[in-house]
């Protein structure tokens, strides 16, 4: 299988740390939404990452998908998340805020470094009073559970979504996730001390607009 896109994108980040927990083995292609669109595309018309292409040729073509058919891969007593009913429901809620946030934190970083003197006020702010609602909602649930992760005893990918854009967040905004949010903090940095997050990353590059 091969994994396209850079390991600074969360979305790429959360499904290579996953096959790596999964002990499923991948080539990585590095390629950039901006300076390789076009090799993107042979793969996937939205030129969007992570494109994931299986060794029968298919390309799944968003980090959900990905996840879903690499469970079923690995069965579901190794899958990181619940098969079915509220358990599941309530897994996919975090990933679901999680990379909501991711969104609008990757609409933020552009709107900053592709318009520069041209930001629309209004969407800089609507996109910052999301990030921040997102947030004191995460701070709040992972405040409250007292297990090592946020569904029990054993990683799910509620916890790799979630470390992976704090990550993102905190680099590219690091005015809006500060110390005030100790639990996720404490989250992250769990999570970045196990050896797939180690070697998975790589610092925020994002385009120059130039």
């Amino acid at each position: 299988m091969i994994l396209i896109g850079q390991f600074d994108s969360p979305f790429v980040r959360r499904v290579a740390i996953a096959m790596r927990l999964y002990g499923i083995a991948f080539e990585h292609k590095p390629w950039s939404t901006f300076g390789d669109a076009d090799k993107i595309a042979a793969y996937n018309p939205l030129r969007r990452v992570p494109t994931l292409v299986l060794d029968s040729g298919e390309a799944l073509i968003e980090s959900a998908m990905i996840l879903d058919h690499l469970d079923d891969v690995v069965g579901p007593e190794k899958a990181m998340i619940a098969r079915s009913g509220e358990a599941r429901r309530r897994h996919l809620r975090i990933c679901a805020l999680a990379m909501g946030l991711g969104d609008k934190g990757v609409s933020l970083l552009y709107e900053r470094v592709l318009r520069k003197e041209k930001q629309l006020d209004l969407w800089v702010e609507r996109c910052k009073s999301q990030i921040s609602g997102v947030l004191e909602v995460l701070e709040k649930e992972r405040e409250a559970v007292k297990t090592p992760y946020w569904f029990g005893e054993k990683i799910g990918h509620a916890d790799v979504a979630v470390a992976c854009v704090l990550r993102f967040v905190g680099e590219a905004h690091p005015e809006l996730f500060d110390a005030s949010y100790r639990a996720l903090r404490a989250h992250a940095a769990a999570c970045e001390a196990l050896p797939p997050f180690q070697d998975i990353v790589q610092p925020l590059a994002p385009p120059s607009g130039d």
